[in-house]
C-alpha cells in the first residue's frame, strides 16, 4: 500500500521545485489513490500517496519540529505489530499521537535512531529525513516485499517506491548498463540492491542507507542466524503452526473486505484456511473470497510437466468448496494476455516478464475489484523446500545456481566484443560464489546437511526476490494490498535451522503439511507441487518468435549492437522447430527463452532507455 518519492539536494534548496515534487508524486497515483501529502522544507522535498484500508489518517506520513527543525517520516506498506511497537514507545518515555503508522515510526526513530527498524513487524519501506542532522534514512523490510529505489547525485539524491517516481526528474537518465545484460536476461541472476539502469539501486531488504552531505553509508539490520535444532518433529510442527497462526492473523487487522489467492496448493490453501478461520471467529458474518486463474486453451494445449503437473483450477474450487470461501475463477485467454503485457511493463519500469506478469496482473484486477486486501502463499516453497531440485542429487551436486540447467541462455548470443567484456559465463560463477560466500554456516553440520544449506540460502537470495518483486508491482499497479505471510521473519528464522529431514518427512513439505493437517482438505494434501501456470498456447509462442524475429533484425533496433544476428536468428529458428536441446529454467517451453529479449528491446523503446 501507498508510494513515496523524494528529493534531497544538499546544495540548494528547492522551495521552488513544488511543481516537479507534485509531477513525481503523481506517479505513485495507482499505489495510493486515496491521500496525498507533499512537503518541502529547504532541501528536503517527499510526496506520498496513500491506500487507505482502515482510518485515513493511518496512511498519512508524521512530522515533528525539534529546536528549529524538521524531522518527516513516510512509510509504504504494512507494519503488523504496531500496537506493540506504541508500547514500547510508551515504555521508553516517548508519546505517539494517534494511530498514525507513520507516528509510530517516527517516534521510535527519535528514541532509538535507525535501530528501531529492530523492533517492526511487517512489509514496509519507509523514508525519514532529519533536518536536524541533514541526513535522509531509507529502509526496508527484512524480506524486501516492498521496494524502494535511490539515485545519488553529485549533490543530492532522488528517492521513490518504483523507478518511474525517479525518472519524472529531470536529473535522472535512464541509460542501460551493459555489465547488468546477463540480469536482464536470466532475472533470477541479480543480486540484492541492482538494477539494469545506470546509477540507479534499490535498498536492499534487511538495510538501511543513509545519506548525508559528506557522502552514504549502508547498515544491514537483519539476517539468517545458524544454530542447533532440537525441537522433535511434532514441537516442530505445531512451532510452524502457532506461527503461521499469528502472522496470518496479524496480516487480517484491516476493517475492509478481504481476498486471498487459491491455487490448491498446499500454500495457498493454509494462508486461505487460517485466514477463513480467523475472520469467521471475529466475525461469523465476515466472508473470504478467493480467486483462482487458468486459461482458455487448457483443456485444448496443457502439457504435465515436472514443474506444472496438473491444471490450478480444479484443486482451487475443491478447497474453497472445503473452506467455505466465496471463490472466484479468472479465465484468461492469450489476447487477454497479449493486452495487458504493455501495462505490466509500466508497472516494472523495467523489463518484465510477459505473459507471466500478464496473468498475474489480470488476476489482481480481480481481486481488487472484490477488495483492497489479499493474502498469497508465496514463498513457501523457498521457505520449506518445494521445488524438484531439493530432491534431486545431481542437481545438488552440482557447483551452480540449481534452477539454472544446460540448455540454451540468451546472454550467449550477445555481439563478441560484449561477450568478451562482460564474460556472462564468469559473472555467472562470480555471483554464485558471492552468494555462497554470505551463507551463514552451521558448525559441526554435516557436508550433505551443509549443501542443503546453501540451496536454501541461493533461493531466498535470487528467485524469491524475483517473485516477490512480480506480486508487488503488478498487485499496486491495481492499488491492491498484497500480503505474504510466509515472509515472516520469525517463521523464516525458525524454519531456516529446522534439518532437511525434519522438513521433508512425509514427502514434499512434509512439515508444513503437518503443521496444516486439521484445516486442508486431503486433494491438497495429496497433490503434487505446482508452480505458478503459464499458458501453453502455440498462438503466445507464435507471438514471441514473430516479434523477436523483427527485433533481431531491425536495423533501428535499439539491440541491434548487442546481439549477434546471424546466431541470434538461428537460436528463434530452432525455437520455431522446436529443436532446442538441453533442459530449461522451470519446465518453460521453448519460446518463453525470447520473452526476455522481446521485453528489453520494449522496455528500451518506451522508456527512452539509452546505450553507454
Amino acid at each position: 500500500m501507498s508510494g513515496v518519492v523524494g528529493w534531497i539536494d544538499f546544495r540548494r534548496e528547492l522551495g521552488d521545485q513544488h511543481s516537479l515534487l507534485h509531477s513525481m508524486t503523481r506517479t505513485m497515483l495507482h499505489r495510493g489513490p486515496d491521500t496525498e501529502d507533499v512537503w518541502i522544507d529547504g532541501h528536503a522535498a517527499i510526496g506520498h500517496r496513500g491506500l487507505v484500508t482502515g482510518h485515513p489518517e493511518a496512511v498519512r506520513p508524521a512530522r515533528v519540529t525539534l529546536g528549529g527543525a524538521t524531522v518527516y517520516a513516510a512509510h509504504t506498506g504494512e507494519v503488523y505489530n504496531g500496537d506493540e511497537l506504541r508500547r514500547d514507545i510508551e515504555a521508553a518515555g516517548g508519546a505517539p499521537r494517534g494511530g498514525a503508522t507513520a507516528e509510530a515510526l517516527l517516534r521510535a526513530y527519535l528514541l532509538w535512531g535507525t535501530d528501531f527498524v529492530e523492533r517492526v513487524n511487517g512489509a514496509f519501506a519507509f523514508a525519514i529525513w532529519d533536518g536536524r542532522t541533514r541526513r535522509l534514512h531509507l529502509g526496508r523490510d527484512r524480506m524486501g516485499v516492498k521496494p524502494l529505489y535511490h539515485h545519488p547525485y553529485n549533490g543530492g539524491v532522488l528517492f521513490a517506491s518504483e523507478p518511474k517516481g525517479i525518472l519524472a526528474n529531470p536529473l535522472f537518465r535512464p541509460r542501460l548498463d551493459l555489465s547488468a545484460l546477463p540480469v536482464v536476461l536470466q532475472p533470477r541472476l541479480a543480486r540484492p540492491g541492482e538494477t539494469p539502469l545506470k546509477d540507479l539501486y534499490e535498498v536492499e531488504p534487511a538495510h538501511v542507507v543513509t545519506y548525508g552531505e559528506t557522502g552514504s553509508s549502508r547498515r544491514r539490520y537483519w539476517q539468517l542466524v545458524s544454530e542447533p535444532h532440537h525441537d522433535t518433529f511434532e514441537q516442530t510442527a505445531r512451532r510452524v503452526r502457532e506461527l503461521l497462526d499469528d502472522t496470518v492473523r496479524r496480516q487480517l487487522t484491516s476493517d475492509v473486505p478481504l481476498g486471498a489467492m487459491l491455487s490448491g496448493g498446499v500454500d495457498s490453501t493454509s494462508v486461505a484456511a487460517l485466514a477463513a478461520d480467523a475472520l469467521r471467529k471475529d466475525d461469523p458474518n465476515r466472508e473470504l473470497a478467493t480467486f483462482c486463474v487458468e486459461f482458455e486453451s487448457d483443456p485444448k494445449h496443457f502439457v504435465a510437466t515436472e514443474l506444472r503437473p496438473d491444471i490450478d483450477a480444479p484443486y482451487a474450487a475443491q478447497a474453497a468448496a472445503f473452506l467455505g470461501t466465496r471463490h472466484s475463477t479468472l479465465t484468461a485467454s492469450v489476447q487477454d494476455l497479449l493486452d495487458v503485457i504493455p501495462a505490466t511493463r509500466r508497472a516494472r519500469d523495467l523489463p518484465g516478464w510477459g505473459q507471466f506478469d500478464a496473468s498475474m496482473y489480470l488476476i489482481f484486477q480481480r481481486i481488487r475489484d472484490n477488495c483492497p486486501v489479499a493474502l498469497t502463499g508465496e514463498a513457501a516453497d523457498e521457505v520449506f523446500g518445494g521445488y524438484p531440485y531439493f530432491t534431486k542429487p545431481e542437481v545438488l551436486g552440482a557447483d551452480r545456481f540449481p534452477w539454472l540447467f544446460d540448455g540454451p541462455k540468451l546472454s550467449r548470443y550477445l555481439v563478441p566484443d560484449l561477450l568478451a567484456a562482460i564474460d556472462p559465463e564468469e559473472d555467472e560463477r562470480a555471483r554464485y560464489a558471492d552468494t555462497l560466500a554470505r551463507v551463514p554456516r552451521l558448525a559441526g553440520e554435516s557436508a550433505a546437511d551443509a549443501r542443503l544449506r546453501e540451496v536454501f540460502f541461493l533461493g531466498l537470495s535470487g528467485p524469491l526476490s524475483v517473485i516477490l518483486d512480480r506480486k508487488e508491482r503488478m498487485s499496486m499497479a491495481h492499488g491492491l494490498d498484497v500480503r505474504v505471510p510466509f515472509c515472516d521473519h520469525r517463521l523464516l528464522q525458525y524454519v531456516w535451522n529446522v534439518p532437511w529431514e525434519l522438513k521433508s518427512r512425509g514427502g514434499v513439505k512434509g512439515l508444513l503439511k503437518a503443521a496444516m493437517a486439521d484445516v486442508l482438505p486431503p486433494a491438497t494434501v495429496h497433490r503434487k507441487k505446482s508452480a505458478y501456470p503459464h499458458v501453453q498456447n502455440p498462438d503466445y509462442d507464435r507471438a514471441l518468435v514473430r516479434e523477436a524475429t523483427w527485433i533481431v533484425n531491425d536495423d533501428a533496433s535499439p539491440l541491434k549492437d548487442l546481439f549477434d544476428t546471424g546466431r541470434t536468428n538461428g537460436l528463434i529458428a530452432q525455437i520455431s522447430a522446436g529443436a532446442v536441446h538441453g533442459e530449461l529454467p522451470g519446465g518453460s517451453n521453448q519460446a518463453a527463452l525470447l520473452i526476455q529479449l522481446v521485453e528489453l528491446r520494449r522496455w528500451m523503446e518506451e522508456y527512452q532507455v539509452s546505450l553507454p
